[in-house]
This record gives C-alpha cells, sequence and structure tokens, in this order.
C-alpha cells in the first residue's frame, strides 16, 4: 500500500474497555457484554440443533473524535459487531447506548431516526450501490428520507458532499458503474455524510481497492474526520492501515475481544500470543532487522464458533498454553494501565519480549510511523 502519514494519536482518558466517572461522560458510544448469535436449524419443521456464537460478549467504549481500530481474522465476528452496533442486526443481548440512548430496545420510526447519527461505508462499493440510481439520487436519498433537504436544497447539498469527498459535482448524473473503484467508494462516503452522523462505522473500506489507491481513501477519511469531528470505527485486516489511522486497537478472536490498547502500545509491546502472531506477518522495511525477526508461525484449526473449546478459545494453537488455559477461561483484566488483555501469561510474554534484543528491535520496527505523503485532495479522476 502507499505510505501515508501517521497523525498525532488521540489520547483517551477514559478505562481501555468502557470508561468510569467524569472521563464517561465524553463517551460517545459504548457497548457492553454485546452477543450476537444465530441459530442453526435443520429439517423441515426447521429445528434448532445448534447456535452459532458469531459475538460473543464484546465490550468497548469509544470518545467523541476518536477512531478505534478492530482488527483480527475473517469470521471473528468484526463485521457483525459493526453491524449489531447500527442495529443492520439484532443483538442477542448485551447493551448499546450511543449518545447515552439505549439501541437495542429500539425499533422502527425511533431505530431510523437515530440512524441520522450513526451510517456504514461497507466493504465493497459496488454491491452498496443501487446500480439503477443516478449518484445524485443516491447521495440525495438519506436527505430525503429524514426530511433533511428537498428540490434544489438537495441538489445543492448533493453537490457540495461531492466536492467534499474529491469528486467532481457534475458526476451527480453518472450511474455507479461509470466509475472506478475508488471513485464509488468516495461515493459511498459522500452517502454516509449526508445525514451529518456522529459516528461511522467503516467497515474495511479500502479492501475491496486498488493498491494504488488505499492511500487516497484513508488520507480522505482522516481529512473528513477532522473536518468534520467524525468518529470512526474502523475494521480491517491490513495492520499498517489499522497503525496509521486508529488511537486505540482491539483485536478480536472468535468471537471475543482478547487485547485492546492504544496502537503505539499494542506494537510496541502485544501482551496476547495471538496478537504477536499478527504482528509477525507485517513486513518489515529494513532487511537487517527483517533477516533477524522470527515470525510466528501458527499451528492447529480455528476454533468453531459453534463448538468453541473450554478455557481460552486461543489454547489449541498458543505456544504458551498449559493446563490452566484449557480449564478456565482468561478473563480481561488490565495488565498495565489503559491496557487489558485476556490472557493467563501476559507477564511471561512480556518479559520475553523485553529481554530480547532482537523481539525489541522488531517492535520497535513495527511500531514506527512510516513517513507519508498525503494524496491531494483535488477532483479524483
Amino acid at each position: 500500500m502507499p505510505t501515508t502519514t501517521t497523525r498525532p494519536m488521540h489520547v483517551p482518558t477514559t478505562s481501555p474497555l468502557t470508561g468510569n466517572g467524569a472521563a464517561a461522560q465524553d463517551e460517545l458510544l459504548r457497548v457492553d457484554n454485546l452477543q450476537v448469535h444465530f441459530p442453526i436449524v435443520q429439517g423441515v419443521c426447521r429445528r434448532q440443533v445448534g447456535t452459532l456464537r458469531a459475538v460473543d460478549g464484546v465490550s468497548f467504549s469509544i470518545k467523541h473524535g476518536e477512531t478505534l481500530g478492530l482488527v483480527g481474522e475473517s469470521g471473528c465476528g468484526k463485521s457483525t459487531t459493526g453491524r449489531a452496533i447500527l442495529q443492520l442486526l439484532k443483538p442477542t443481548s448485551g447493551s448499546v447506548r450511543l449518545l447515552g440512548k439505549e439501541l437495542t430496545s429500539l425499533s422502527g420510526e425511533n431505530v431510523r431516526k437515530m440512524r441520522r447519527e450513526m451510517q456504514m461505508v461497507f466493504q465493497d462499493p459496488y454491491a452498496s450501490l443501487n446500480p439503477r440510481m443516478t449518484v445524485g439520487s443516491l447521495v440525495g436519498e438519506p436527505l430525503e428520507i429524514h426530511g433533511m433537504a428537498r428540490g434544489r436544497e438537495r441538489e445543492e447539498r448533493v453537490r457540495e458532499l461531492l466536492r467534499l469527498v474529491g469528486l467532481n459535482p457534475q458526476y451527480a448524473c453518472r450511474y455507479p458503474h461509470e466509475f472506478s473503484g475508488g471513485q464509488r467508494q468516495r461515493v459511498v462516503i459522500a452517502r454516509a455524510l449526508a445525514v451529518n452522523p456522529s459516528l461511522v462505522v467503516c467497515d474495511e473500506p479500502i479492501s475491496a481497492l486498488d493498491v494504488s489507491i488505499q492511500a487516497q481513501v484513508i488520507n480522505l477519511l482522516e481529512r473528513l474526520q477532522e473536518q468534520l469531528n467524525l468518529t470512526y470505527l474502523f475494521i480491517a485486516h491490513d495492520l499498517s492501515v489499522v497503525r496509521h489511522i486508529s488511537d486505540r486497537v482491539a483485536v478480536m478472536y472468535v468471537g471475543k475481544i482478547v487485547e485492546l490498547t492504544t496502537r503505539d502500545r499494542l506494537y510496541a509491546q502485544p501482551l496476547h500470543p495471538y496478537t504477536r502472531a499478527l504482528l509477525s506477518a507485517v513486513p518489515i522495511p529494513d532487511p537487517k532487522i527483517e533477516r533477524r525477526r522470527q515470525r510466528i508461525i501458527l499451528t492447529g484449526d480455528v476454533p468453531s464458533p459453534v463448538d468453541p473449546p473450554t478455557g481460552c478459545r486461543f489454547q489449541a494453537r498458543c505456544p504458551f498454553a498449559q493446563d490452566a488455559c484449557r480449564e478456565q477461561e482468561p478473563p480481561l483484566v488490565e495488565a498495565e494501565p489503559g491496557h487489558v488483555v485476556a490472557c493467563h501469561f501476559w507477564d511471561r510474554i512480556r518479559d520475553q519480549t523485553q529481554t530480547s534484543v532482537a523481539a525489541r528491535e522488531v517492535a520497535q520496527a513495527v511500531a514506527t510511523p512510516t513517513r507519508a505523503r498525503h494524496a491531494s485532495p483535488a477532483v479524483a479522476a
């Protein structure tokens, strides 16, 4: 991916999970013990024979103007978490509070009203745009649904939004198939911003784009965040992108958060063995360090969310696993101020990283921000 400039980190004053006291008053979003389970049915009578635990007890908070990165393997529940927050999927249990208002108890028109405060940028821009509608109709539709603008005022707002995301306002008469992938994603972003939301859930917004334009979209998202005071939940696979855009990072594994802390601390000293394995796969542009680093190759299979193992869900693939891991599920504990981890032996992992010279060099190289060049906010070709 093209290099981008790492922005100054927004330092949160809340607790690493959900905050407390006066600091919690600055929370935009608070998620407590969120669960999303899907029934598995068989036969003509649709008898339930099992349960798929896609999200199984996730808790975190996001402050105004902050970006929380959510990373993990495919199928770990990242996108399901984002959709459940927006009530596109109904949670099985748990609490989701946006601007102090409980969302899980809302339905119908009340959910629609709250969607003015929360929007989503989907992974595949082409699939999320109606091919029978023009860009002007697509971007202007939320304005009509929420009664924010009509007629000439709506047209002016659509042109303003297209300019905001770097597109020529004259493109409003075109259809989605007439645009490149990057331009279509800009249309999706413009549509999400039409109702002036407080929270934007970005569900892998650049994974379907060409590498050459990924940095442009990331820089656009950052510029819009500064300009409009947006708050992001940024879901992604690319750890280098998450390192660049996020203030804090949460790591998910089989429906649960296993580690959450600030971006610099996570990349400099990961305390969960799964996080260490993920970071070991990030290439380092220094051949000397790259030759000395030890790639962590995980063995075994990812456990099924239909039948998760007893105890720690990472035990079958963990090089540090012992009997306690197979018998008792590790709780999320605050290993260090602002750094929570779900591992019985996080202190051994920390000591191993601190005592190994090679490990320290690798951690420093991974955590060092790449020098950047900002993509021009001019009209996209």
